[in-house]
């Protein structure tokens, strides 16, 4: 487990007519601020990353389908510095995931849908804020295809 990063259970409320699905209020503990809130697509087998943002903390649902979110810790001062972290987020385990500033992170679409990503930042998005990186660089010691283990 990657230092600062939060994986919560969520809760969905199902009955005959739809569900409602939580993601995060202020009252959480988890809450920090808010920035903005957006949704991202992705197709399956697609991969968006990396990205690390210097202030942002992101707050990731999946709202529909699912996703692998990868996570590298490059924080200097973090006692959990050069770490990885997979976790699966989506349908199959509808979770918050909060990655804290200085943490890679990306995802990949899993499954047979489109997965539709929700973000409530704590920050509005700002293109001086963010490093990108090649899902596929050697910089990360990540492998993004399916692990047949």
């Amino acid at each position: 487990m990657i230092d600062g990063v939060i994986i919560k259970p969520l809760r969905k409320i199902a009955d005959e007519r739809g569900s409602i699905m939580h993601m995060l209020k202020v009252t959480d503990p988890e809450f920090k601020q808010f920035g903005e809130m957006y949704f991202s697509t992705v197709y399956p087998g697609v991969v968006k990353g990396w990205h690390l943002h210097t202030e942002m903390t992101l707050n990731y649902a999946v709202v529909k389908g699912n996703i692998k979110v990868v996570l590298f810790d490059a924080r200097e001062d973090s006692s959990t510095k050069g770490e990885l972290q997979v976790i699966f987020i989506g349908d199959k385990n509808y979770s918050l995931v909060a990655i804290p500033p200085g943490v890679w992170n990306g995802f990949k679409g899993i499954g047979v849908e489109e997965a539709i990503v929700a973000n409530c930042a704590t920050h509005p998005h700002s293109p001086d804020e963010i490093k990108r990186m090649d899902p596929f660089s050697k910089e990360i010691p990540y492998n993004w295809e399916i692990k047949y283990e």
